[in-house]
């Protein structure tokens, strides 16, 4: 058979009669013909990295077969020698090599929206007929159970209601077969529990229980809840498994993706980012026109979930081991992987590299917004008696740049870049109180604990913001008083070492009036604006450039106008006032002055432009930062432990998505299905037989 025929369609017994042969077969040719070629690139490119030279042909075997297509970091517990079952498939010249015509076929097929239940009617179809009669089904059934498997009753009722009739034969249509396939691993577990349920009443041993789920479902679960499955019984008297539990059980698994869409976004709304079953059961049935999950099946759930505790409040790390077949206990993983002993050296150099990517980070965001920050500071200063400066910020960068030019923008500006330390240590303080306060399962931290790290982180960042800024703003004056008053400017070692050690800190108190607040509502507005507005986490959602920076700029805002006043505050203390220029004692005697003589409006003088220049120096700044720790993160850091399933992975190609599925449904036949090396007339059981014979 030439490969192209592999992407011809069979006309089944149950399809619509008035449908052309050879109407569908052009149509299915031309979709082949018209693949992108950007597609046969990235297909050649996968064919080329794999394939082995064979008499001078390149072609794929077995193993390399398995390489191409087998997805990447599967998160399921299927075999490479399973992935194999696929190889039969595309292998269409029996050779036991895929070339690039077979290849080109398979991966065209696997563009099909139906291909995962293509392919297994593929494998059923051994004599590619283009049905299924009743021989070939229960032999290829009958060849992949083992002898120690439950026994399937192929003369059920169930069986009869699928099989139709043709010739005097039972045949399957592929869409019969699709439905069967569906429909199949319920039939298998009600049989197999009649069989095992010797007593007839209703119930078998947790041992029993077991077997039925190995041998239907154990590629679905991890090695814990396997372990674990006896326990079922615990959850009624009697220490035995009813047919209603055995059924709550399995639904549970098949409707796996729903669970873990519900614990998830039911957690997310959680206060605490916990649930209990009344919780995940409310969400199901406000979110589904219909229950999706009776009381028995919740209970199941968190029983599991919650090793044998069902009562109690569980976070999604605590999920799993339900929800993810590959997941290990933390304890048999560090048994592997010996945790090392972190020493005081190693957590030096890891808060070395953070306060570095925070400094970095600073310099970028500062160097950004410099312009928009001295026209901020030129409008709040103090007036001469009877003289107005700036008219409001625009006509104050007009000024600027008429006497300074605009490398007047700028002046200062080799001091601001001292705000790396500053940012350094604000934003590692406050990284360093939130991981502490964090509860690690959840990844929650209380509101309060939010505000007391980022009020921390501010107050900790004066001692490098103080003194930069008032050397700042001298040097600033300068560059007006020389334009205005023929003043010499004066460098900043000059204005060092003029004001002394104590001189530096003038105004620290304003300072911390105004970084504590500041770096409480804007590190608390950040966080939740990434996890309430953006989304962040998710069902593994990461924020895009634009939304980590929308969230960054926007919680400038309302900390920087609401900590305007105490900036107004420390930049008239920190000035060296001129003649006729009002004197301020301390703290209070400047807001006491400034409200008297220029009302309260003054306090909140240059507020809109302190929002601008906040607002987009720290989205600046923390987008640097939240870069530098996604990019380049520190080499030894131990990361939190998280749970990554098919929901919050990275998609894979939708071919590989639909190759995984395939053996999915090949799987729920029977756990170790495409493992054993069935015979007939003792040649394999595959598709380079030519047709079972029913004799």
């Amino acid at each position: 058979m030439s490969p192209l025929s592999r992407i011809f369609p069979t006309v089944h017994c149950d399809s619509d009669g008035s449908t052309s042969l050879t109407a569908s077969a052009l149509q299915t040719v031309r979709t082949a013909v018209a693949v992108p070629e950007s597609e046969l690139k990235r297909w050649r490119r996968t064919f080329e990295a794999n394939a082995k030279v064979v008499n001078g042909d390149k072609f794929l075997d077995s193993d390399s077969f398995v390489n191409a297509i087998a997805p990447k970091g599967d998160l399921t517990k299927i075999g490479r020698a399973q992935f194999s079952i696929l190889f039969r498939i595309a292998d269409t010249s029996r050779r036991g090599l895929v070339s690039w015509d077979d290849f080109t076929v398979f991966e065209t097929l696997l563009k099909r929206p139906d291909a995962d239940y293509w392919m297994a009617f593929q494998y059923f179809d051994v004599d590619h007929s283009g049905f299924i009669d009743y021989d070939e089904f229960k032999t290829v059934f009958s060849s992949n159970l083992g002898p120690d498997a439950i026994p399937f009753d192929f003369e059920c009722d169930w069986i009869k209601l699928y099989l139709g009739k043709k010739n005097g034969t039972h045949v399957l249509g592929y869409n019969e077969f699709t439905q069967l396939m569906k429909g199949l691993q319920g039939e298998r577990l009600r049989q197999a529990f009649k069989y095992l349920d010797t007593d007839q009443d209703g119930f078998i041993r947790p041992e029993e229980f077991k077997r039925i789920i190995l041998e239907i479902a154990g590629h679905k679960l991890s090695e814990a809840v396997i372990d674990r499955l006896p326990t079922l019984c615990t959850l009624s008297p009697g220490q035995r498994i009813s047919y209603s539990e055995v059924v709550a059980f399995h639904n549970v698994i098949r409707e796996m993706d729903m669970v873990e869409r519900i614990i998830r976004e039911a957690a997310a709304k959680s206060k605490d980012g916990r649930i209990d079953q009344s919780d995940f059961l409310n969400y199901a049935a406000s979110n589904s026109r219909y229950a999706l999950f009776t009381p028995m099946e919740a209970s199941i759930i968190f029983h599991f979930a919650g090793r044998g505790i069902g009562t109690q409040r569980l976070a999604v790390l605590d999920f799993a081991q339900l929800l993810d077949a590959r997941w290990r206990a933390p304890h048999e993983q560090s048994m592997e992987r010996p945790k090392a002993t972190v020493s005081f050296t190693q957590s030096f150099l890891h808060s070395a590299y953070s306060f570095a990517q925070g400094g970095v980070a600073g310099a970028a965001g500062a160097t950004i917004v410099y312009p928009i920050d001295m026209g901020n500071m030129q409008n709040q200063r103090s007036t001469v008696v009877g003289q107005m400066l700036y008219k409001n910020s625009i006509d104050c960068a007009k000024k600027i740049f008429r006497n300074e030019g605009f490398m007047g923008f700028y002046r200062g500006l080799g001091p601001q870049l001292g705000v790396a330390p500053e940012k350094a240590i604000k934003l590692t303080v406050n990284d360093l109180i939130r991981s502490r306060a964090m509860d690690p399962e959840t990844g929650r931290i209380k509101v309060a604990w939010e505000m007391v790290a980022g009020g921390m982180a501010g107050g900790s960042q004066v001692v490098f913001t103080n003194p930069l800024e008032i050397v700042k703003i001298r040097l600033q004056i300068q560059g007006e008083a020389a334009k205005v008053e023929g003043a010499i400017p004066k460098g900043a070692i000059h204005i060092i070492r003029q004001l002394g050690i104590l001189g530096l800190y003038k105004g620290a108190t304003a300072c911390l009036l105004r970084d504590i607040p500041f770096s409480a509502i804007y590190f608390t507005a950040y966080s939740h604006l990434k996890s309430d507005v953006f989304h962040e986490g998710y069902n593994g959602k990461q924020l895009s450039f634009l939304e980590t920076l929308g969230a960054a700029a926007i919680a400038g805002m309302p900390a920087a106008y609401l900590t305007t006043p105490a900036d107004v505050v420390k930049t008239r203390l920190q000035v060296e006032a001129r003649k006729g220029q009002t004197h301020y004692a301390g703290l209070r005697d400047a807001f006491v002055k400034i409200y008297k003589e220029e009302g309260f409006r003054a306090l909140f003088k240059g507020g809109p432009a302190r929002v601008i220049r906040s607002s987009p120096q720290f989205g600046f700044t923390l987008l640097a930062y939240e870069t530098l720790k996604t990019s380049v993160s520190y080499p030894w850091q131990d990361k939190p432990p998280q749970m990554e399933t098919a929901l919050t992975s990275r998609p894979d190609e939708m071919s590989k998505i639909r190759a995984r599925n395939a053996l999915k449904i090949l799987l729920d036949v029977h756990g170790d299905f495409g493992l054993r090396a069935a015979t007939v007339s003792g040649r394999p059981l595959s598709l380079s037989n030519p047709r079972l014979s029913s004799s």
